[in-house]
C-alpha cells in the first residue's frame, strides 16, 4: 500500500534539506511554491510541512515562515568527556585557539577549588573552541603548576584530557559542574560571536583524578544556539 501523499512530499522535502538544497537557519519556499513544485494541494503541503516540523527538521517562526532547524549539539552532563572527543563522535573535527595563556597567583576562589598551598601557582589557559571557524565554546582553564609543570601553549591547542591521560599518565574520574544561563560580557561574547542580550550557558567545574587530587578548575561558556544540555533522571 502506498504512503499517502503528504508523506511522500515530506520525505522529498527532507531529501533536498539533506543535499543541501536548504540549508540550516534558511527558511524553505512557501507553500505556493512548494504546492507547485510537488504538483500538490496546499493541505497537502501544510500537511507535509507539518509533519516535519513535529519531526524536529523544520520550525515555524510567527510572522516571518518556516525554516531548516538548526540541529543542536546535544550535552550529556552525565558523561565527562572531552569537547574534542565529543566534536568527534560528531564526525566533526575541532580547532582549540589558544587566547590567552599565563602563569599567575590564583584568586582566592580558585586556591580554595584546587586545594591549593600558600605560594602555589596556577597555568591560566583561556581557548576558544571552534568548529568549521565557528566559536561553539570559551573555555577559562586553571591547572595548578605542580601538577603540569611542563604545560605549553602548544600541549593546549590540542586535547587537555589526551594530554593529561596518554602523556602525564594520570586517570581522570569525576567532574563537578554548575550549569548557569548568563548574559556574556563583552570579551565573552566577542569570543563567541554573539550579542551581548544572547544569554549564554555557563559551566562552572572542577575535575579529579582516581587518587581524589583536584587538578583542574574551569569555566566555560556555551552558545546556547549551538547546545542543549540533557540528563537522565531515574525514579528510585
Amino acid at each position: 500500500m502506498a504512503a499517502p501523499l503528504y508523506r511522500r512530499i515530506a520525505h522529498k522535502i527532507k531529501e533536498e534539506i539533506e543535499e543541501g538544497h536548504w540549508k540550516a537557519g534558511e527558511a524553505i519556499p512557501t507553500e505556493h511554491h512548494l504546492s507547485e513544485r510537488y504538483s500538490a494541494s496546499r493541505v497537502t503541503i501544510r500537511q507535509a510541512v507539518k509533519m516535519l516540523v513535529d519531526e524536529g527538521l523544520l520550525e515555524k517562526v510567527q510572522g516571518s515562515g518556516t525554516y531548516v532547524k538548526e540541529q543542536k549539539i546535544e550535552h550529556n552532563i552525565f558523561e565527562l568527556i572531552s569537547f574534542t572527543e565529543e566534536m568527534r563522535s560528531l564526525d566533526k573535527e575541532p580547532v582549540n585557539k589558544v587566547l590567552d595563556f599565563q602563569l599567575l597567583e590564583p584568586s582566592a576562589h580558585v586556591k580554595r577549588v584546587l586545594k591549593l598551598e600558600d605560594g602555589e601557582k596556577v597555568f591560566y589557559v583561556r581557548r576558544q573552541r571552534l568548529v568549521d571557524g565557528i566559536p561553539y565554546v570559551l573555555e577559562d582553564t586553571f591547572l595548578p603548576v605542580s601538577l603540569f609543570p611542563n604545560l605549553s601553549y602548544g600541549i593546549m591547542t590540542g586535547s587537555k584530557y589526551d594530554y593529561i591521560e596518554k602523556e602525564i599518565g594520570m586517570k581522570i574520574k569525576d567532574s563537578f559542574q554548575e550549569v548557569i544561563p548568563v548574559l556574556p560580557p563583552p570579551d565573552i561574547s566577542e569570543a563567541l560571536a554573539v550579542e551581548e542580550t544572547m544569554p549564554v550557558l555557563k559551566i562552572q567545574s572542577y575535575s579529579v583524578f582516581t587518587d581524589g587530587t583536584v587538578f583542574e578548575y574551569s569555566e566555560v561558556h556555551f552558545k546556547s544556539d549551538e547546545y542543549k544540555f540533557t540528563l537522565r533522571a531515574s525514579r528510585p
